[in-house]
């Protein structure tokens, strides 16, 4: 199923990357002229307001409807360059201001525009229907305007709108930014070839792969000593931030549980949320039975917290960075000239930030700003495998966002539990590529044992902490204190590990070094959907070979310019079918098997 890359790969460099795509001259006067330029434009869009009307022609709906978009792409393009500049330095008091500022323009902007959204949404279905353009002539803007009548019950009136819109920007997202700037100066003190250095987030991450329990265990204290430290401070925040989210959606929108805001945005009905966190929680057995196996490997009667991520070889292979960009752009290449061709313009375009630099925000993520740019990619690159993994992760979001580059800035992203499609089943094309060159079944086990770990990491984790946070938003509601948000959290590992594990109290503050639980509430079981699926994808490709590609590339290239639902019918797949979950479980089953067998 493999063949030789149709393009060879040039050499990339570890490299910070270039913004001036997005914004080419950076001097004071110049972005004033630009944000001048947005409010003017937004002034013109806000005066077409009187023509809004039930009787108008559709042509100048239409109209006003492009108008919007080319308003929408202006906002991305100032509020990415103020989110990418603060990505890299989230110290930086110059980037910081214009992100402050971004976020009180962008805000400006969406109170001055919300009429229009709020105006198609209130309108009763014969009026819509008659303004709806055609599926023949404008196929992105119909999807758009039918999603969202889908808000329509849980839309307020504009001046509440506008309220929300402006409280967010100086409450919420304020408090969003805090938790940033706080966390990214943390500094985790950590004895490194015999002295004491003062490590960053991503440096000491690195070490949780540590080969010995020693080295592990000290990184991870390290960690969460320190969080620990910081606990009353972070907890509050999320606490409030908590708070917010359910006045904004259960009592002022009406939602019944906090969780339907992040369904509904991810068009995911509620009961195929439910069924997937419940096959989930049925499968921690197999996981269960993984961590013996791991506790043998490792010599070790039970493994502990701190030997989740431990690497089975004696030692973590350092892998350059230009070696691990050429294997993954190959595996790209091997896969589809076209996802090849697709990935490689991130580096040719110095569209990446892969140097470990003090104040850069840890992790890694893909930015995608408008259909015509090619994705921006930040990453934290240490060497070890598991970066090569998230190289992987990550470009295979930017080859997502470039397969749907000929639709609307409106359209173009998928939902997010869509949007690990592409990323996931690029993580586990390398793993293959991999199992297929080696037939030392002490490599093959290591392989396999990391595979397993990934999909850990992408499943019973991240649903774990959607279940984690569904208590926890009950329990902030009922007057919890942070103590008991870090007890509850504690109580979540141990029924997810069960008795195969021991864990260390110092987890109880491990939540509050999770982003995602406070920038995007409910957002990780997108990581478990995706991953899930992408495991029922790939072995319908070991089934069918060549045949999968055309419908899976068609999958990608859809973007967000169809439902879910009507995306994964074209595959036969039914995402409130629990059987359907289980079966990417069962590819994980195989691989455990044959770790059983040669454990």
């Amino acid at each position: 199923m493999t063949a030789t890359p149709t393009t060879p790969v040039a050499r990339y460099d570890i490299s910070g990357w270039d913004l001036s795509e997005l914004i080419s001259d950076t001097s004071t006067d110049a972005i004033d002229r630009e944000v001048a330029a947005l409010e003017a434009e937004t002034e013109t869009f806000a005066a077409r307001r009187d023509e809004l009307d039930v009787e108008m022609a559709p042509e100048v709906f239409l109209d006003i409807l492009r108008l919007y978009e080319r308003l929408l792409e202006r906002v991305d393009v100032l509020a990415h360059y103020a989110n990418l500049w603060f990505a890299e330095n989230t110290q930086a008091a110059d980037a910081i201001a214009f992100r402050n500022r971004m976020q009180q323009v962008a805000t400006q902007v969406d109170n001055k525009t919300l009429f229009f959204p709020l105006w198609w949404r209130a309108l009763d279905e014969a009026a819509s229907e008659r303004l709806l353009p055609t599926a023949e002539s404008e196929p992105d803007f119909r999807h758009h305007l039918l999603d969202q009548r889908r808000l329509r019950p849980y839309s307020l009136d504009e001046r509440s709108e506008q309220l929300i819109n402006s409280k967010d920007a100086n409450g919420a997202r304020a408090l969003l930014t805090l938790y940033s700037m706080l966390t990214n100066r943390l500094e985790f003190p950590l004895e490194v070839d015999g002295e004491i250095r003062q490590l960053t987030d991503g440096e000491i991450r690195g070490h949780y792969f540590d080969p010995t329990r020693a080295g592990r265990e000290a990184a991870y204290r390290s960690s969460l000593e320190v969080y620990e430290r910081e606990a009353p401070v972070l907890a509050q925040i999320y606490v409030n931030r908590v708070r917010d989210w359910w006045v904004d959606s259960v009592e002022l929108r009406g939602y019944a549980e906090p969780i339907q805001p992040r369904n509904l945005y991810n068009d995911i009905p509620d009961a195929a949320v439910d069924t997937l966190l419940d096959v989930i929680v049925e499968n921690a057995g197999l996981f269960r039975r993984f961590l013996q196996l791991k506790a043998g490997w490792l010599g070790l009667d039970r493994v502990s917290r701190f030997d989740l991520y431990a690497p089975l070889a004696e030692s973590d292979r350092n892998v350059p960075y230009p070696e691990a960009v050429s294997e993954v752009l190959e595996t790209f290449y091997t896969f589809s000239p076209r996802f090849g061709e697709l990935a490689e313009r991130v580096f040719s375009e110095r569209h990446i930030d892969s140097e470990i630099r003090k104040g850069k925000r840890s992790g890694a993520f893909c930015a995608t700003v408008l259909p015509s740019m090619t994705p921006w990619v930040l990453l934290n690159y240490t060497g070890r495998m598991r970066d090569v993994a998230t190289l992987a992760h990550e470009l295979g979001h930017a080859v997502h966002s470039l397969m749907a580059a000929d639709h609307s800035v409106l359209t173009q992203h998928p939902s997010l539990p869509l949007a690990e499609t592409a990323s996931v089943f690029a993580e586990i094309l390398m793993t293959d590529r991999l199992l297929e060159r080696e037939s030392n079944p002490v490599v093959r086990r290591e392989l396999l044992a990391s595979a397993v770990d990934d999909v850990y990491a992408t499943v019973m984790r991240q649903a774990y902490f959607v279940r984690f946070e569904r208590a926890a938003h009950q329990l902030v509601q009922a007057n919890g204190s942070s103590e008991a948000l870090c007890d509850l959290y504690l109580e979540h590992l141990r029924e997810q590990f069960g008795p195969a594990m021991e864990i260390d109290p110092i987890f109880r503050y491990e939540w509050i070094t999770i982003p995602h639980l406070f920038h995007t509430p409910f957002y990780c079981y997108a990581y478990s959907f995706g991953q899930l699926l992408v495991l029922a994808l790939y072995r319908r490709y070991l089934e069918q070979g060549e045949a999968f590609k055309p419908g899976y590339l068609r999958l990608l290239a859809h973007g967000g310019a169809a439902r879910p639902a009507a995306m994964l019918a074209e595959l036969d797949i039914d995402m409130s079918d629990a059987g359907f979950w289980q079966g990417g479980f069962d590819i994980v089953r195989g691989w455990i098997n044959e770790l059983e067998t040669t454990a």
